[in-house]
């Protein structure tokens, strides 16, 4: 730890000691601040048309202060002094990752933890094996993790399902809010055509081809320093364009975790990449179907009802050293579940939505069924509860 990083945790807890929480203050941080997306950028908005922007300070974290943000809210780069000031004295937290281990949860502050997706592979201290970069020890993972849980106030669920493995993988003994996810309140507002055209446009993407998104997770033990994960995938590109440039084109969306730098220049205008700066949310309404792996993006697009095809070049090694699986993943995922290229082709090529309709209507009804489109306004309700109980009292 170089010294001016010494000098500031010296500042914050000093400031820690000295400054009064204030209850108007409410920091918000997505990703580890490497984008704002995700469940805290949409009750943030839902505060915005709420008009609460306004009778709140709304701070957010970022690596990237040039992220354009809406309504009044306050950008703060990660680890500077101000970052340490606003985390000293915001009376309301809002993270979908952990923060780390040297911030300081006061008693008057409230933390809600909105997590970042429903849990196909193992977590935290159901997990027999850690291949993450930055941790060789198991123990002491599980340690590190079970002490940022305490500091937990709230913790939201999209299903029961999830409640049942947060409770266990997490030690969470609070409150958890069972009220799906605020990121997929706009999976249930913007539906229409009309507005998917605009998106489509907006994102720089053809209006009359087919569009399938490919968004694959990260590999646990293939990275190239601490929290810097390489894009890995099997797939063939230029297969998958000499079979569907005509009338398809892909976009590719890379976890928050990768940061690679891919050269798409030989796929111009049939593959569109994304980074982690662009919100899935977005990508899910203006694509036809999904292709995915292990990603608990597969719980999200289910809303939907549209196709979904897992593409699991490394099932084997993934199910059996890096996680494994809380479900029978080959036979409850509603969809092919392929290992090579050509098998994938061939998948899309011969999907039938009837072959599928048993198995995605089980899906929804295990993972979806507290998806209402009103989490968002759920959760911003419980801010101005909190808010008002200490006004009052």
């Amino acid at each position: 730890m170089n010294i001016l990083k010494q000098l500031m945790l010296v500042y914050y807890r000093i400031l820690v000691r000295i400054l009064p929480v204030r209850d108007d203050v409410v920091l918000f941080e997505s990703n580890v601040g490497r984008n704002f997306t995700g469940n805290p950028r949409a009750i943030y908005e839902e505060m915005v048309r709420r008009g609460l922007d306004r009778k709140y300070r709304c701070y957010i974290i970022l690596e990237d202060t040039n992220v354009e943000i809406p309504g009044t809210a306050k950008k703060i780069k990660r680890n500077r002094f101000r970052y340490f000031y606003y985390f000293s004295i915001a009376g309301i937290w809002i993270s979908d990752t952990r923060f780390p281990r040297y911030i300081i949860k006061r008693r008057d502050t409230v933390y809600i933890q909105t997590w970042h997706g429903t849990p196909l592979k193992r977590l935290a201290l159901d997990m027999d094996a850690v291949y993450m970069s930055g941790e060789s020890s198991l123990e002491e993972y599980k340690k590190n993790f079970y002490s940022n849980v305490m500091t937990w106030d709230y913790l939201v669920s999209q299903n029961r399902y999830s409640t049942e493995i947060f409770r266990r993988a997490f030690g969470f003994e609070k409150e958890i809010l069972e009220i799906g996810y605020p990121r997929n309140d706009i999976l249930f507002r913007k539906h229409d055509r009309e507005e998917i055209d605009r998106i489509k446009e907006t994102l720089g993407l053809k209006k009359d081809k087919r569009v399938i998104l490919y968004a694959p997770t990260w590999r646990d033990d293939e990275y190239y320093a601490n929290g810097i994960y390489k894009f890995s995938t099997g797939l063939d590109f230029h297969l998958l364009k000499k079979e569907f440039e005509e009338d398809t084109i892909w976009i590719v969306k890379y976890h928050y975790l990768v940061q690679d730098y891919i050269n798409w220049s030989d796929y111009e205008g049939f593959i569109y990449a994304f980074d982690k700066n662009y919100d899935i949310s977005l990508l899910y309404l203006v694509s036809d179907m999904l292709v995915t792996d292990y990603s608990s993006v597969m719980f999200d697009y289910s809303i939907l009802n549209r196709p979904m095809f897992f593409y699991c070049y490394d099932l084997c090694e993934y199910k059996e050293r890096l996680r494994g699986f809380y479900f029978d993943f080959i036979n409850e995922v509603p969809g092919p579940v392929v290992e090579s290229t050509q098998a994938l082709i061939q998948a899309i090529k011969e999907y039938e939505y009837e072959a599928y309709r048993d198995k995605y209507e089980a899906f929804r009804k295990k993972y979806n069924h507290a998806d209402d489109g009103n989490a968002s306004c759920k959760i911003v309700n419980l801010i101005e509860d909190v808010h008002n109980k200490r006004r009052s009292g």
